[in-house]
């Protein structure tokens, strides 16, 4: 009896029954191997072709509950693809058809090992905060899958590391705004899949809130000099490296003397020039009762209506002679005679722009 699958292209299976149990044999084995058995009875191969059906059948409904479970989100270990550059067609041609969308570039790039690297950890939540705000209907369902699933492992990586927490705390709230205005229009198909498995998916993104609300920073065993023995030069030099006016705020609340440190104002000075024009500060001038610039105040004031000054360790690169995406320090096979000059870096903003077509 020939196997029933879903392609109707497949050669066909034969099964046999032997005292060691069902063996599969090719129509070649059929051809070749004939039991001696069969040419005296006739009505044994009618009973295991009969059990042969039967078995087809549990096997191909066992194949659909698989793929059930796997758009379901009911799989216990999620696939990953692992591939370190894509190529990004825009249109069809004679050897393709058809070209590259944001989820399958999103499902294709190894996001799972980027998360794990430092550099590249705050380019990956920036462009899954991205996605959240409006690009998540036009993901296919298995990048909505995906989307999840990396997602997972964000979380679970900061609360294994105790840091990031407040950007994935940003982003949780981000997503989960999202999806109660999505979940609303799931008549209109704006998101794949059932409703039931968006609405699990939200009350796992309230655990993951609840559980980072709730975490305990274990403090560190000491093992030498700390911040507070540094010279003040030092600690101000420290300082200028961070780029996010929230963190200067947190640091100083650790001790009386670091606060002191904090409210220094070359330090909000140097901030504010990093992340806004000249043009920007000069619309929103603050000055104290002393005649002097409140610096700090002018910060929060502008980072209020002007996006901040992205900065990564290591970001996504497209080479314009090859038409590919890759990370920075990842090779891809490139015909350019010079291929530095056809390489240009992308922010998670232009990674999305690229597949606006």
């Amino acid at each position: 009896m020939p196997f029933l699958g879903q392609d109707w292209r497949s050669p066909g299976q034969n099964w046999v029954k032997t005292e060691d149990g069902w063996k599969k044999t090719t129509a070649d084995d059929k051809n070749n191997n004939v039991p001696v058995d069969s040419f005296c009875k006739v009505k044994e191969p009618e009973c295991f072709n009969k059990e042969n059906l039967l078995l087809s059948l549990n096997y191909d409904m066992a194949a659909k509950k698989r793929k059930k479970d796997l758009m379901n989100n009911n799989t216990k270990i999620p696939y990953f693809y692992r591939e370190k550059w894509i190529y990004v067609h825009k249109g069809s041609t004679k050897e393709r058809h058809g070209y590259c969308t944001l989820g399958e570039a999103f499902n294709r790039l190894d996001f799972c090992s980027a998360i794990k690297d430092t550099r590249r950890f705050n380019y990956v939540v920036r462009l899954l905060e991205l996605i959240a705000k409006s690009q998540l209907p036009s993901l296919s369902g298995v990048a909505q899958k995906n989307y999840m699933n990396i997602l997972e492992r964000v979380v679970q990586k900061v609360l294994y590391d105790q840091q990031n927490i407040r950007p994935i705390k940003e982003l949780l709230q981000t997503l989960y705004v999202s999806l109660c205005g999505l979940v609303q229009d799931m008549g209109k198909s704006v998101l794949v899949g059932n409703i039931n498995i968006w609405v699990h998916r939200m009350e796992n993104i309230l655990q993951w809130q609840q559980q980072l609300d709730n975490i305990q920073i274990n403090r560190p065993t000491p093992t030498g000099m700390s911040l507070t023995e540094l010279p003040a030069s030092l600690q101000l030099n420290i300082m200028q490296r961070l780029a996010d006016g929230r963190d200067l705020v947190s640091l100083g609340q650790v001790c009386p003397e670091l606060g002191t440190l904090t409210e220094d104002r070359l330090l909000w000075k140097r901030l504010c020039q990093y992340h806004f024009t000249d043009r920007q500060i000069r619309k929103r001038l603050m000055v104290s009762d002393k005649g002097q610039l409140e610096w700090k105040k002018m910060y929060f004031k502008l980072s209020r209506c002007c996006p901040l000054r992205e900065q990564y360790g290591d970001t996504l690169h497209l080479c314009t002679h090859c038409h590919i995406l890759f990370w920075k320090d990842t090779n891809h096979p490139c015909t350019a005679n010079n291929p530095e000059s056809c390489t240009t870096s992308l922010s998670p903003q232009d990674f999305i722009s690229l597949f606006n077509f």
